[in-house]
């Protein structure tokens, strides 16, 4: 791998698991008799290695899973809320620029992110689904931004800028403002969740697999204006896709697709 801060084949984190084959990483939190609390540490390597995921060409997509039938429950209550209450505003500071730097880790990695949600989603937990880019929930998941609980406001790692685009302004009022339920049936309803499934972490390996498939490099153009078209006029981001496009269309995939196309057959892109 050329320049790569993350070899996926021999990366061996130690606050979370991880998987690799096939062009797929699968990242697993790892705490299942706490049904997968984040602490200072997992915050930290977390982000960390979505960071080092953009150096990672051999990663082509990326699925976000828990151990156990749940997904997080968000900040450990000991181990983060606890401390919290102690620490004074310049390490408070660093606590949340750090959480939201993970944020802003897995919106910047290239890699499209399929998380698969399953029993207990809730604070942090909510926010690590609501920064991928795609969510499989099982039946039973139940999503919280429950900071509001706790006499903390809903702007929390990005909550209020990302949840309103994914669900519209009025239902992510609610949810932030009241830290109550979301179920599985409305998070589909609502746009939240792409597909329910009985076996969320085989669906969503199954769609990291089709995305792991495709043009990898213009799945990272992709991705990268979904984001940077959030605050521009619509002439600019017509122009921002007008030139995102063009790169796109100087790569070996697209004339590989062509190729495909006319000799009738599926093409094996290669991501350049």
């Amino acid at each position: 791998m050329t320049d790569s801060r993350l070899d996926p084949d021999r990366f061996a984190p130690v606050h979370f698991k991880w998987a690799y084959a096939d062009g797929i990483a699968t990242v697993t939190l790892n705490r299942p008799e706490r049904k997968n609390p984040l602490t200072f540490e997992s915050y930290a390597e977390l982000r960390d290695t979505f960071r080092a995921l953009v150096y990672a060409r051999e990663v082509k997509a990326v699925v976000v899973a828990g151990a156990g039938g749940n997904f997080s429950s968000g900040g450990d209550v000991h181990e983060i809320i606890g401390p919290l209450t102690a620490m004074k505003m310049p390490q408070l500071l660093d606590f949340t620029r750090m959480t939201g730097d993970l944020v802003k880790a897995m919106r910047a990695c290239p890699q499209p992110i399929v998380a698969a949600l399953d029993g207990v989603c809730v604070g942090a937990g909510a926010i690590l689904a609501m920064a991928s880019d795609m969510r499989v929930a099982a039946p039973s998941t139940k999503t919280a931004f429950l900071f509001t609980r706790v006499g903390l406001a809903g702007c929390d790692m990005g909550a209020c800028a990302i949840l309103p685009r994914i669900i519209g302004q009025g239902r992510a009022s609610e949810l932030l403002f009241t830290g109550r339920v979301m179920s599985a049936e409305e998070g589909l309803a609502w746009g939240f969740h792409n597909r329910l499934s009985d076996d969320p972490l085989a669906e969503a390996q199954a769609l990291a697999r089709s995305l792991a498939e495709g043009p990898n490099f213009a799945h990272g153009i992709t991705k990268t204006q979904v984001n940077a078209e959030w605050a521009v006029s619509l002439e600019t981001a017509i122009e921002m896709e007008a030139q995102a496009q063009a790169i796109c269309m100087a790569t070996n995939d697209f004339r590989r697709a062509f190729e495909a196309f006319a000799e009738k057959r599926t093409p094996e892109f290669e991501g350049d």
